[in-house]
């Protein structure tokens, strides 16, 4: 993939709903003005993405947005809907909202081929 660095001070790790030992990091690098995200199958990087910092603020709308829409988490002891057996709280009611077409993207993607550079295999 290229350049494995360890992971900055600031950062996380995620782990996938899936399982099978796959994660995605999140680190800072302030010194190239980026934010990576990366994906792991156990100790193996197979994808990332290097986000500028000035996007960061957008996505974290976006989140907070997905993050108001999300319904709370069953709790131990909440009933449990006796036909569907989901609990109470899993149920969401009313109509979903409109979505806003914010519009074209700014800016243009640039796609370029890039040489192929064999990765160095660890055992």
């Amino acid at each position: 993939m290229g350049e494995v660095l360890p992971l900055p001070s600031v950062g996380d790790l995620f782990a996938d709903i899936r399982g099978d030992d796959r994660t995605m990091r999140v680190s800072w690098h302030p010194e190239r003005g980026a934010v990576v995200l990366s994906l792991w199958a156990g100790a193996v990087c197979r994808g990332s993405f290097r986000m500028s910092t000035e996007d960061v603020p957008r996505r974290l709308s976006l989140l907070a947005d997905i993050a108001e829409a999300v319904p709370p988490a069953p709790q131990p002891g909440d009933p449990v809907a006796p036909s569907t057996g989901t609990r109470a709280t899993d149920v969401t009611v009313g109509t979903p909202s409109e979505v806003e077409q914010t519009g074209d993207l700014p800016g243009a993607a640039h796609r370029s081929l890039r040489p192929i550079v064999p990765v160095p295999r660890v055992a």
